[in-house]
């Protein structure tokens, strides 16, 4: 898996410059039509994870590689990209069209009341993609223009007004999930079930060999999160409906299946970087929970 991408890489891969205020501008945000600035091309550009979020409404037919799942597509579809996690885009059709903004956590961070992370498309294993219907296209369609044209404007207060443009895109993805809420009350179990998940992603992504998965047990979760581990147990139970344990191991399976996919590494090298002391031991979790070893799945 190649390094992480940073917004000098976009540029400089991109638009062959730099913005001049880039090292400045913490929070940075930009937009683009795709048909001036390509997205996705022949052959599909590395994969790999991005400091920056993405949001992007394109039209075409491609398939997009995301985490260790493939989803193909057509028609108008919006897509949201976070960090956390590698992507890339393999273009089936002909012709691509639509948008695509880039902007980094901080732009958000103090005029937010939660995290982005906390927003149903970026938690893990949340729905980063949401297929339009012409009506819906036309709409965010509409936003994005609004938000290039204050972009090339002098207000004052553009990037306040561009922050609402992308929360009603946000709130247009929701919308078509309306049994998902994007503020809910939540009580104290609830509250630890979501430190825990930070602290538990906050150990990914994996991004070399010789970098090392550390906390490898409930144990280890509560001893960061200061409580008692048959406390954390318990509320992550009652929160998720599944234990602490199979919640550590879920994370580490599908990152152990992308690393198996998306790199080079051997599986020795992905064994260590896990966190296990043997090979044997990682083939062992890998099989348990796939019911394939880690040589079978590479293929």
């Amino acid at each position: 898996m190649a390094k992480t991408e940073t917004l000098e890489d976009f540029y400089r891969q991109k638009l062959n410059g730099m913005p001049d205020d880039l090292q400045k501008d913490l929070g940075h945000f930009n937009a683009f039509r795709i048909e001036n600035h390509g997205l996705v091309s022949k052959p599909p550009i590395q994969y790999t994870r991005r400091e920056y979020y993405k949001i992007s409404l394109i039209r075409g037919h491609f398939v997009y590689h995301y985490a260790d799942k493939s989803l193909e597509v057509s028609g108008t579809t919006l897509l949201f990209f976070n960090p956390q996690v590698p992507y890339t885009f393999e273009q089936l059709g002909d012709t691509r069209s639509g948008y695509f903004c880039i902007f980094k956590g901080e732009f958000f961070n103090e005029y937010m009341r939660n995290s982005l992370r906390d927003l149903p498309m970026y938690v893990a294993g949340g729905k980063p993609a949401y297929k339009l219907n012409e009506e819906q296209d036309k709409n965010v369609s509409q936003i994005y223009e609004k938000i290039l044209e204050e972009l090339g404007s002098d207000y004052r207060f553009k990037y306040e007004l561009i922050r609402n443009y992308i929360m009603e895109i946000v709130h247009n993805a929701l919308k078509m999930q309306p049994s998902e809420k994007l503020y809910q009350n939540i009580d104290a179990n609830t509250r630890l079930t979501a430190v825990f998940s930070e602290l538990l992603e906050r150990q990914f992504p994996i991004e070399s060999p010789s970098q090392q998965f550390a906390l490898r047990s409930a144990k280890d979760f509560a001893e960061q999160l200061n409580v008692h581990v048959n406390h954390l147990n318990r509320a992550i139970k009652l929160s998720t409906g599944k234990t602490t344990t199979g919640q550590i191991s879920e994370r580490l399976a599908r990152e152990a299946k992308a690393l198996l996919k998306h790199t080079h590494w051997n599986i020795a090298e992905i064994s260590y970087s896990l966190g296990f002391e043997e090979p044997a031991h990682f083939n062992h979790f890998f099989k348990r929970h796939t019911s394939m070893t880690p040589s079978a799945f590479r293929g």
